[in-house]
Formats: C-alpha cells, sequence, structure tokens
C-alpha cells in the first residue's frame, strides 16, 4: 500500500523508488502484486504518463486513511515510552512572545533538552495556524470557535497606567472624567472607534454598576505597536493602556502604577491551540502542559494578581477547553 501510495503521489515508478530507496523492479513487483492480489487494475500504464483507474482512484482515497492510522498507532505507541523530542513550532503574538514567554522558555529548555523550538511571531494570532504545533492565541470578545482543540492559560485586562514620576506632575486620575486632563498614549483612532468604555463594578452576569465612555483629547502618542508605547509610558510621557502581561515587571518594580484601578477597561482571553486531532506528539502535550503550568490555566489576570492590583470584584473562574483537549490527548 505505501508503494502504491507513493507511485501515485510522485508520479512514476522509478522515482518511487528513488524516494523509497528500492529497487525499480521490487516497485513495480509491488505494484503487480498488489493488482494481482485485488484482482483489479489499478494503473494505467502507457510510455508517457501512469493514471489511475476508476477503481484506484476509489482504492488510493481509503490507502491514504489506511497508512495515516497505521502512522497515527506507531506513535501512539512509541510516545509512551519516549522522552519529549523534536522539533515544535509555535506561533505567539509579538508582545506575548517578548514580555512573557521567552523568560520562561529556559525553563522549559532545561526540562526538555531534546526538544527544539521554532518561533513564529507574524502579529495578532485569533484563529489556529495549521503550519503550526501550538498557537497562542488572543481573543477579546470574539468567541472561542472552530476546528481546532484549546486550553486557557489566562485573563489579561489592558489598564491605564502611568509612571509614579507623571502622577506626581500632573495627579492621579480618580474618575474615568478626569482623564480629559491628562496626556494619553493610545492606539490610533481608527482602532479606538467610539472610545474607551470604563466599567465598575461587574456582577456574577456581566452587568456594570457604572459604565463611563471616554473621548480622549489629548492624545500625545497615537500608535498601534505595544512596546513603543509602553517604553513611552516608562519614560513619562503619559497615561497608557496597556496588557497587564507586558507591564507586569513594571508594576511589581514600581517602574508602571496602575491607574483607576477599580475600572475595568478591556478584557482578553489567552489560550494555547492546537489543530485537531486524534494524537498528540509527546513534546507538544509536554509544552502544553508547561504553558498550564506557568500562566495558570484559569479565567484569572496572573499578573494583575502578583502585582496587588486586581480590579475588584472580578475573580477567578474554572478552566475552559480542558475536557475537549483531554479526550483529543487520550
Amino acid at each position: 500500500m505505501r508503494i502504491f501510495a507513493k507511485v501515485i503521489e510522485v508520479g512514476g515508478f522509478a522515482a518511487a523508488a528513488r524516494a523509497l530507496d528500492l529497487s525499480a523492479a521490487v516497485v513495480t513487483r509491488a505494484v503487480a502484486d498488489l493488482e494481482a492480489h485485488l484482482g483489479a487494475r489499478l494503473i494505467q500504464r502507457t510510455t508517457r504518463r501512469l493514471s489511475l483507474t476508476d477503481t484506484g482512484e476509489a482504492y488510493l482515497e481509503r490507502v491514504r486513511q489506511i497508512l495515516a492510522d497505521v502512522e497515527e498507532a506507531e506513535a501512539l505507541a512509541q510516545a509512551a515510552v519516549r522522552e519529549p523530542a523534536g522539533h515544535l513550532r509555535v506561533v505567539c503574538p509579538p508582545a506575548f512572545a517578548v514580555h512573557q514567554l521567552a523568560k520562561h522558555l529556559p525553563r522549559f529548555r532545561a526540562r526538555y533538552p531534546q526538544v527544539s523550538l521554532e518561533l513564529t511571531v507574524p502579529g495578532p494570532v485569533e484563529t489556529v495556524h495549521e503550519s503550526h504545533d501550538v498557537s497562542i492565541l488572543m481573543l477579546g470578545s470574539k468567541p472561542l470557535d472552530g476546528h481546532f482543540v484549546a486550553r486557557r492559560l489566562a485573563r489579561s485586562e489592558v489598564i491605564t497606567c502611568a509612571s509614579p514620576d507623571y502622577l506626581e506632575r500632573r495627579g492621579r486620575p480618580r474618575h474615568p472624567s478626569e482623564l480629559m486632563g491628562h496626556d494619553s498614549l493610545l492606539p490610533p483612532s481608527s482602532i479606538l472607534q467610539g472610545g474607551i468604555s470604563f466599567q465598575r463594578g461587574i456582577d456574577a452576569r456581566g452587568h456594570a454598576e457604572e459604565t463611563v465612555v471616554h473621548e480622549p483629547q489629548a492624545t500625545v502618542l497615537s500608535t498601534a505597536h505595544l512596546d513603543t508605547t509602553y517604553a513611552a509610558a516608562l519614560a513619562g510621557m503619559g497615561i497608557a493602556g496597556l496588557p497587564s502581561f507586558v507591564v507586569a515587571d513594571a508594576l511589581l518594580e514600581h517602574a508602571l502604577e496602575r491607574v483607576l484601578p477599580e475600572w475595568q477597561v478591556l478584557t482578553t482571553q489567552i489560550y494555547a491551540a492546537i489543530p485537531t486531532r486524534k494524537h498528540l506528539p509527546a513534546r507538544t502535550r509536554a509544552f502544553l502542559d508547561f504553558l498550564v503550568e506557568t500562566f495558570g490555566g484559569e479565567d484569572h489576570d496572573p499578573w494583575l494578581a502578583a502585582a496587588g492590583c486586581e480590579t475588584p470584584g472580578y475573580g477567578c473562574g474554572p478552566a475552559v477547553g480542558d475536557m475537549a483537549l483531554r479526550a483529543a490527548m487520550a
């Protein structure tokens, strides 16, 4: 079956022989024996080309599925006794890669020295990349949907923050309405259509006790590049809106201070996702478990919790997607 499928894949007996490191005679004989066993011609042979018969087309479709199942069964058996090893391809949003993932990778490397990582950081990642083993997704209001299996890593709030030096000079706002007198570091207006919505006192059903929409008037820096906004905030240029995973270290070191800590602005859910498949290589399983262990795996913001400035009343909930993932890994 493997020889027959390879002949069709590469378009000839000689090419299949080279690909399989066999003699052309062995390849030709194997296909002839297969046809004799089946009592049906699978390939039409001419001096110039090969083509499948109708029976051959139907047979090839089933053969490919059978061979895939055989390879999967072999990989499953091998994974049970094999240490995680091989090449792992991961796609991740740039800011998360820089501020979070990279600093934890040495621990993964020490634990699994036979795994090599290829990290792709193309920009926003909102769906699974089929060409990668693991995709780290950042989702806002968009629901988790698609033909993939995902495991929650954490929640990250976008918070307003500024350097202590700036706040000493310009004052600390106590209400979103007081932001009107401050310098703002924000994304371009095309992204912030309709202003910024601040909510306070959110209950279990998602209803807010108070909602205020702020339309910035003094945007001194407008950029979609998070690290530029981050650097400007550290330099004392104004009040910025940044994800907690970006500003986590600065909050701990008191280089930045959270502004309006009782108010929620925007929430991002972070997942590690894989293409739907029946079996996971040991290296993929190990990396997923490492990510969940590192970031907590809950509907909870670990970075604000570590800095002691969580949004009041915004607690944690159960992990999402774990049952589906465990079924895929079984």
